[in-house]
């Protein structure tokens, strides 16, 4: 298994459950994309350590109950990086909707540490749970 895969998998298994072993994995000078986020109204990029340890924060407390699990993590070549197919579920605390997901995630380690996430989910099913306008569909429809 390379740095990669293992950071990769402790990713998704302490980011909600164990947040201060999460924390010892990423890097002072992280980047996390999340390019879907800003049609929630959410930043594109968070940079450095206090940004993301802010996001993750605010995610904790948005979501109760999150839990990932079907999550298939895939080494690439370069030890490196690495990519993971996840699903993801909880509750959302202000709407009480519950919020289902599927994640793609790209992850790159350097000495150890975490420097870089991209994360790929479905805008749709975040604004449906979250009661947020989504052009085109029904927050009735779920």
């Amino acid at each position: 298994m390379s740095s990669a895969t293992t950071l990769l998998k402790n990713h998704l298994e302490w980011l909600v459950d164990e947040p201060q072993k999460w924390q010892g994995l990423i890097a002072e000078n992280i980047v996390w994309d999340l390019p879907y986020a800003p049609s929630l109204g959410h930043p594109m990029k968070l940079e450095g350590r206090k940004s993301v340890l802010r996001h993750a924060n605010w995610f904790a407390g948005a979501v109760r109950n999150f839990r990932f699990f079907d999550t298939i993590v895939t080494a690439t070549e370069d030890p490196q990086h690495a990519i993971a197919r996840v699903r993801g579920e909880g509750l959302i605390t202000a709407t009480g909707r519950p919020y289902r997901q599927e994640y793609v995630v790209f992850l790159t380690a350097k000495d150890g540490r975490i420097v870089h996430l991209r994360e790929y989910f479905d805008p749709v099913q975040a604004a449906l749970a979250l009661d947020a306008p989504v052009v085109g569909v029904s927050s009735r429809s779920i």
